[in-house]
């Protein structure tokens, strides 16, 4: 909204100093900023309001040291990071950019959806929330939506080839010798020099007009990253600070990838695709991380508040969109690093067990129990301890993702 007004008055009244809500660069600082006094000055009220409407967790008997004294503690602290996001979105984001619009409705959808499961914990007393059928059904219907948008829209486009004469760019706008852009299902593979695959090519089989079908690789592809990320970030979610911390480390690289992409002078230096439009997204990025830093003043050990399903299932599809978004999603393996280990962690104990108990009449664990960050308790690290070793590890993933812009 301030960026219509401040737009008004550069342009229309020539207002001092009005032209600097133009620069992406300005808004994404000013959003970090808002949004952390957000989350830092009224997540306080936020926590004191769950706990005078006793909305606490009820926390099961693990086994965990520490883990009674958590019984009670206020969730449902997701609603910190909505807000503490949105509402600098709304103030300094471009509200018709197309990407924006899509990760408005990726975080209101993600967190009803965990909102809805968190209710039925608390209000209905069922430990179990929200059946994950029902949970699997609104992931799949957000990707759904995310890979028919990112597919059909006219304003999602790319240029593979960003070599040009006489370029002129602000980090917001292009001056002159504007790429020519196209449709394309391509994404990045990660460390290949010729790193360009696009999913239509699955279907060359099918014949010339093999491209009017690639909607039936993409849409899928996006439904099974959505459902696979958010479920990771959920599975996380399990001692203080682990998830927003890791998540806000992956967050602020996908800053930098959406910045370079949606910047035709950086896509060029770095030979990466240039995504038009993208780089808007950083405003709401920004605002994403300050939120999630701003939630940790809170959420770091002990905590004073938990963020529920409401905020890991929400955090998990952000994720998943804004890599989807700027053709990365083949870089998620390695920039959430810890989703897919704490995921692995969970199947490979449940497969494990389920084969010996068929096959031996005693089911074995791998170990001592999963999620992963869990089997460190149990073998007695503390929860600060896990945690910290946890972001190292993240921090390293993502300077290993940010490394795949130059190293092939």
């Amino acid at each position: 909204m301030l960026y219509y007004l401040f737009e008004y008055l550069n342009k229309q009244l020539d207002f001092p100093g009005a032209g600097v809500f133009q620069y992406i660069t300005f808004r994404s600082g000013l959003a970090v900023i808002l949004s952390l006094l957000i989350s830092t000055v009224f997540g306080k009220r936020i926590i004191n309001f769950l706990r005078r409407q006793q909305i606490g967790e009820t926390v099961r008997e693990l086994g965990l040291e520490g883990q009674s004294q958590k019984a009670g503690t206020p969730t449902m602290g997701g609603l910190i990071i909505i807000f503490s996001t949105l509402i600098p979105v709304l103030l300094l984001a471009k509200l018709d950019n197309i990407y924006i619009m899509l990760l408005i409705v990726t975080t209101l959808w993600m967190g009803s959806i965990g909102f809805i499961d968190d209710y039925i914990k608390i209000f209905k007393k069922d430990k179990e929330g929200l059946k994950g059928k029902f949970k699997v059904v609104g992931q799949v219907g957000l990707g759904l939506i995310v890979g028919y948008v990112l597919y059909f829209h006219p304003a999602v486009t790319v240029r593979t080839d960003t070599s040009t004469t006489n370029i002129f760019q602000t980090d917001q706008n292009v001056i002159s010798a504007a790429p020519v852009e196209e449709k394309s299902t391509a994404t990045t593979i990660p460390f290949f020099k010729n790193n360009e695959f696009d999913y239509a090519e699955v279907l060359s089989f099918m014949g010339d007009d093999y491209k009017d079908y690639a909607w039936l690789i993409f849409i899928p592809v996006v439904i099974f990253i959505i459902t696979a990320v958010s479920n990771g970030a959920n599975l996380t979610d399990g001692i203080d600070g682990l998830a927003a911390g890791t998540s806000a480390i992956a967050v602020l690289t996908l800053a930098i990838f959406a910045f370079v992409s949606g910047n035709i002078i950086f896509s060029n230096y770095l030979n990466i695709m240039y995504i038009p439009n993208s780089g808007e997204m950083t405003v709401y990025i920004a605002s994403f991380v300050g939120a999630l830093v701003g939630f940790l003043w809170y959420n770091t050990y002990p905590a004073s508040v938990f963020m529920g399903d409401t905020g890991s299932l929400t955090i998990g599809g952000i994720i998943a969109v804004l890599a989807i978004a700027v053709r990365k999603e083949l870089l998620i393996p390695v920039l959430c690093g810890i989703f897919l280990a704490e995921n692995l962690s969970v199947v490979m104990q449940v497969s494990y067990f389920k084969y010996t108990k068929k096959k031996l009449g005693e089911g074995k664990r791998i170990f001592l129990m999963a999620p992963l960050h869990h089997h460190y308790q149990k073998k007695g690290y503390h929860e600060s301890k896990i945690v910290t070793r946890f972001w190292i590890v993240a921090i390293l993933l993502s300077i290993f993702s940010l490394v795949s812009l130059k190293l092939r």
